[in-house]
């Protein structure tokens, strides 16, 4: 009888776990099915997702960057040998880079152009001789309006405009976060599942990280709440050449091109406060 009743017992708890399990009795591992990057301290979470950024053919990033008190759109395709893509802030500061190889074009409104004119130094006239006429700068600047224009490699702007289409540049100032790194919460980017990675407890910028597949940074929050932008298209190729000769135009010694205000510093994500 107590072989029976023991038997029962055993029977009972065997059936009392197997529906506390289905109803969700047992703790869920959210970890499960995932690349076990969630389960990995945020340092080495941090260094895997950097390892795969940079390791990627291509990647789209787009978001907001908040520089000098200004905030800017970053929309870029990137990849090894070059990039294209837009930075706004304004219509009158909207730029599209294409950078193939060394060769970097610009192209811009001519509002844009308009804020770097600056008239070509002239000699002074001869004794008795009339004054030549200043050069028309909005005239000059409407003849660069919606054309690339191909940035000399000597143009100090140059490597501030090259640097928004370096892809490893670009992503080593904007993975890198400050402080002491915690490991957060599990969620989801887009649909894809995520751990993040934060410094100094968010202050120092977070990381989304794909817990599907490679762990690639699918979302990055600066610190000091100097914008966000959001990364897909890991690996994915897209077509970059260098624009049609119709499409260009010389770069013109009387145009000077903005720079300063008229956008944020290249690797802005490495420090907020430029």
């Amino acid at each position: 009888m107590r072989t029976r009743n023991a038997a029962l017992v055993g029977a009972l708890c065997v059936g009392l776990s197997a529906v506390l399990t289905a109803c969700g009795g047992g703790a869920e591992d959210p970890d499960a099915g995932t690349n076990g990057v969630g389960k990995l301290e945020p340092a080495a979470i941090q260094d895997k997702a950097r390892a795969a950024a940079r390791g990627a053919e291509a990647v789209h990033l787009s978001g907001n960057v908040v520089s000098q008190g200004r905030t800017y759109r970053i929309d870029m395709r990137l990849k090894k040998n070059g990039g294209t893509g837009r930075v706004s802030s304004s219509a009158a500061s909207s730029f599209e880079l294409l950078r193939v190889g060394d060769d970097l074009y610009l192209k811009a409104p001519a509002g844009f152009w308009a804020k770097g004119s600056t008239p070509a130094p002239s000699k002074a006239p001869a004794a008795g001789a009339t004054a030549p006429a200043k050069p028309d700068a909005a005239a000059a600047a409407g003849k660069l309006d919606d054309k690339y224009v191909k940035v000399p490699g000597d143009d100090p702007a140059y490597q501030q405009f090259r640097g928004f289409t370096d892809k490893d540049v670009l992503l080593d100032g904007l993975l890198a976060l400050h402080g002491t790194l915690t490991r957060g919460d599990h969620g989801t980017v887009g649909g894809v599942r995520t751990i993040r990675v934060a410094g100094a407890k968010g202050g120092g910028g977070t990381m989304d990280v794909s817990l599907t597949g490679t762990p690639y940074p699918v979302r990055v929050q600066r610190a000091g709440g100097a914008g966000q932008l959001e990364l897909d298209g890991w690996g994915k190729d897209f077509a970059l050449a260098v624009p049609d000769k119709n499409q260009t135009v010389d770069y013109g010694k009387q145009l000077r091109i903005p720079s300063g205000g008229a956008l944020p510093p290249s690797g802005a994500g490495a420090d907020p406060s430029k």
